[in-house]
């Protein structure tokens, strides 16, 4: 299991996920953390790479780093979504098990699952039905990140496994209109709106969907909680007889529109929220089936309103506004 003086590559870490991690690690008193920004490794470049892991050695990885964006991202780029985070995992992949890696854990995406599966969504449910149309090429990448730390398993006796984090917010998130998620979304509308004394604020889909929110905090907590589980522990996630993908979530979902009125109330905004429904909705539920990460000891504490506050903090300071 992970200790605090081992070699630890976060690969992403000024995103929304790795800077959490980098936080929730430097506060448990791990030292040896590595950390590239792009200009200094480009996780897209082979040759890079492997020239990094072969001079750093790093013991643990976590693969933090990909594109990521909401459903207009998604819409407007497909090709870049599955091209650059294919490139990007499977860099890192085959360059872990070239250098003995002791475990890597990737970080992939509730939307792996099919668009009409089971609520709460059981880690069974990958590949039992057809994705949801408007993120299947970011989709499907994961899907393929996931079978690659599989077949590594089978075939090289690697300890590679997965994660399938809800919807995250929190510090550091992407606030560009056309990248980012739902909750960022919404907290620059609601502000911006809210400075212009706008009397309306308009948001996509008809507001029924429901979805699961997660703090980037409390994700940071539950992957720091498996690194440091022993093999015996971990045994029913590296058993090889089923993917090695484990859910990341509070259990806990819902409505786009009942979270419209949440965001407006911590930012201060009074108007109206219209709901145009002739955007899409996307998948009408997704909410995660947590049990196996509660049967590990891990529970997520970060209520969606203190969560919701922090987040807004941390926009406004970035934005200096």
């Amino acid at each position: 299991m992970m200790q605090s003086s081992d070699r630890i590559f976060i690969a992403g870490h000024r995103g929304l996920v790795g800077s959490a991690l980098v936080r929730r690690l430097k506060r448990s008193g791990y030292t040896h953390l590595l950390t590239r920004t792009r200009s200094d490794l480009d996780l897209s470049e082979k040759s890079a790479v492997d020239r990094f892991f072969e001079s750093e050695k790093p013991q643990y990885v976590i693969l933090a780093a990909a594109k990521v964006g909401g459903i207009l991202a998604n819409a407007t780029y497909p090709a870049d979504f599955i091209y650059e985070n294919l490139q990007i995992q499977t860099n890192v992949i085959h360059a872990a098990w070239q250098n003995g890696v002791t475990r890597l854990l990737f970080l992939g995406s509730s939307c792996i699952y099919p668009k009409f599966a089971p609520q709460p969504i059981p880690e069974s449910a990958l590949l039992a039905g057809p994705l949801e149309p408007t993120n299947r090429p970011y989709a499907l990448a994961k899907i393929a990140g996931i079978e690659m730390c599989w077949a590594y398993n089978r075939q090289y006796g690697t300890r590679f496994f997965a994660a399938m984090p809800t919807n995250l917010y929190g510090p550091n998130d992407q606030y560009d209109p056309e990248k980012s998620h739902v909750i960022p979304a919404l907290i620059r509308k609601m502000h911006e709106a809210k400075i212009t004394d706008a009397p309306s604020v308009q948001i996509w889909g008809t507001g029924t969907p429901r979805r699961e929110f997660m703090y980037s905090d409390d994700l940071a907590d539950a992957c720091i909680h498996l690194l440091t589980r022993s093999d015996k522990e971990l045994s029913p996630l590296l058993s090889n007889e089923m993917p090695p993908i484990l859910n990341i979530g509070c259990g806990v979902d819902l409505t786009i529109a009942e979270l419209a009125q949440t965001v407006a109330g911590t930012v201060g905004y009074t108007g109206e929220l219209i709901f145009d429904a002739t955007k899409p909705d996307g998948t009408p539920q997704k909410r995660l089936d947590v049990s196996q990460l509660s049967n590990l000891g891990y529970t997520a504490t970060t209520p969606l309103s203190a969560g919701l506050r922090a987040a807004y903090d941390d926009y406004l300071v970035r934005t200096r506004r």
